[in-house]
């Protein structure tokens, strides 16, 4: 069983993390720049494998990111990746929300993008800021 939550405090360069194992809810929010992406995702992938193996019936992510790096957008597809895991392994439903302010194109692009790889629920959200 997983720990019941993995949070992580933002940070200039790092999105505020918001895990829970209990609701299924998880949240990441913020700037995605860190010197070391695989690095600083290694312990939230880890805290996740563990969670896979029991997760909540449903699982909701809601990513609000301003920015990320490309080192970061790879790590974040490794994060969907896991994500399907749920639902392919039949102990629940994942679904992930892209949430992104209206006028910034380049992160619905980048919504756009990764939703077309993506097997599970998919939703892009705007909102003005």
């Amino acid at each position: 069983m997983a720990e019941n939550s993995y949070t992580v405090e933002q940070t200039s360069k790092t999105p505020l993390i918001n895990f829970d194992a209990q609701t299924g809810i998880f949240e990441m929010k913020g700037k995605s720049i860190p010197e070391n992406s695989v690095q600083y995702y290694k312990p939230m992938y880890e805290w996740l494998d563990n969670y896979i193996q029991n997760p909540a019936k449903q699982t909701v992510i809601n990513i609000q990111l301003d920015y990320f790096n490309t080192s970061s957008a790879k790590c974040i597809v490794d994060l969907f990746k896991k994500l399907e895991q749920i639902s392919k392994g039949g102990k629940g439903e994942a679904t992930i929300n892209w949430l992104y302010d209206e006028p910034d194109e380049d992160m619905l692009e980048a919504g756009e993008d990764y939703k077309s790889i993506i097997s599970i629920p998919f939703n892009l959200v705007s909102f003005i800021k």
